[in-house]
């Protein structure tokens, strides 16, 4: 009861953004209960069914406001409809409805002239020493993360996934070394302590070709990551407000500690670019454009972004991707040494190697349809975790959705990602499942 209370309460000061801004839906499911509050303690309006055209007049957190004849307010859940997107190059006025006076602060409808990231300009942007120093400088730990989460009032949970990769079992035995995590450390002292060191030449078809360990791979995502990233920096610096990079790496770290790979040095920001979009380099580093962040209305929407993105360095996808161009452009599987060791040293070069060659273009690498659908499943999963309701990552689907392919902010992620309708598509086809006691969730 006091939880419905405290939710009539925030209804009672939701307002749309004017008299007249509506936006058009349909119902997705079956049947749809429409609730008089936001809450599923309330009382039932009326049930929608499947195909019906209704109205949303704002959102309440993960709850849509529909105007209900003749004067009456109801509430569906954000999973419940399909919105229609917008049309113009803004999509402005979905934004207005489900975001009310958010729109009209700051720059989120930003999209005069805006000039997205470019192949070109990742390929060409030097690696920007001082912002990839100050992107680091803003890394939280574990402790602060939870310190965070414990504050809101979150927290973690146990929860199964099955498609997530699972730390190796320190009692396995290896057929050759392994690399031990002071290799991993080495890689990444190498890279930043060593950029005036002479680079490593690429190995020649006669050396010894051995496959790539757990330890190699590390090593080399570990190198791969801020020499990437550190690129993206050159091309776009950090925005410069100190809480918004604050707020993105408590709660990116905090998911990421929900994760099978805790211990990567998870790092976040907020690079200043009014586009809508978002990076995830190997080794842990995820970047989030301005747009995208004053796009979020809540943690919960933040920590679906960043879910997402964490998904991608948690499966090691864009690794995969510079492994399989490596394998293509040598016709071999590169041994990092002829004693199956990877050295600090020989990673951090095969990272500045790589780096020299594509710049970051892997960011603008259209990953298989598969690896983003997962990236979105682990997300859920990621935010269930957490202490926060899986249909969070809905909420900003919708919100994405609805500001329509015409949207120019939007230009990269269509180019990159499937469309969000698809993306909603799956979501709904693979159903709750084990999350769906967490979906009940404020």
């Amino acid at each position: 009861m006091r939880r419905l209370v405290r939710l009539m309460a925030l209804a009672t000061f939701l307002a749309p953004a004017s008299a007249d801004a509506e936006l058009s839906a349909t119902v997705q499911k079956p049947s749809v209960d429409v609730y008089s509050q936001p809450s599923f303690e309330a009382p039932r309006l009326k049930t929608l069914q499947r195909g019906e055209a209704v109205t949303v007049a704002a959102q309440l957190g993960l709850w849509y406001q529909l105007p209900m004849r003749p004067a009456a307010t109801g509430y569906v859940r954000v999973n419940d409809l399909r919105l229609v997107a917008s049309g113009s190059a803004d999509g402005g006025e979905n934004l207005r409805v489900l975001m009310g006076e958010k729109a009209g602060r700051g720059r989120v409808t930003e999209t005069a002239g805006v000039r997205g990231i470019e192949e070109s300009d990742l390929k060409s942007a030097p690696l920007n020493q001082a912002q990839l120093d100050a992107m680091v400088g803003q890394r939280v730990d574990a402790a602060a993360a939870a310190s965070y989460a414990a504050a809101h009032g979150w927290q973690a949970t146990s929860l199964g996934y099955a498609a997530e990769p699972q730390p190796a079992k320190s009692g396995a035995t290896a057929s050759r070394p392994t690399v031990t995590r002071s290799d991993a450390v080495r890689a990444v002292g190498g890279l930043l302590g060593s950029l005036g060191s002479n680079l490593g030449s690429k190995l020649t078809s006669s050396e010894k070709v051995i496959p790539k360990g757990q330890g190699e791979l590390a090593a080399e995502e570990l190198a791969l990551g801020p020499e990437i990233i550190g690129r993206i920096l050159g091309a776009r610096p950090l925005w410069g407000d100190a809480d918004a990079q604050r707020h993105v790496n408590l709660v990116g770290r905090w998911v990421a500690s929900q994760t099978s790979r805790p211990e990567l040095p998870w790092t976040f920001g907020v690079i200043d670019t009014p586009e809508v979009n978002a990076f995830a380099a190997p080794g842990g580093y995820v970047l989030v454009t301005r747009g995208m962040y004053e796009l979020l209305s809540n943690d919960g929407e933040l920590a679906a972004v960043l879910g997402h993105e964490v998904g991608h360095c948690v499966q090691r996808d864009h690794y995969n991707v510079i492994y399989k161009q490596e394998m293509a452009a040598t016709g071999k599987q590169f041994a990092m040494s002829r004693t199956g060791l990877t050295t600090g040293s020989e990673a951090a070069d095969f990272a500045r190697r790589y780096a020299e060659e594509n710049g970051a273009t892997i960011m603008l690498t259209s990953l298989d349809r598969e690896a983003e659908y997962r990236a979105d499943e682990a997300s859920q999963y990621y935010l269930a975790r957490s202490g926060l309701n899986p249909l969070a990552l809905y909420s900003v689907m919708q919100k994405l959705a609805a500001l329509g392919p015409e949207s120019t902010g939007l230009a990269q992620l269509y180019r990159t990602h499937p469309p969000f309708d698809a993306r909603i598509d799956r979501l709904d086809q693979r159903g709750d499942g084990p999350l769906a006691p967490y979906t009940q969730r404020d």
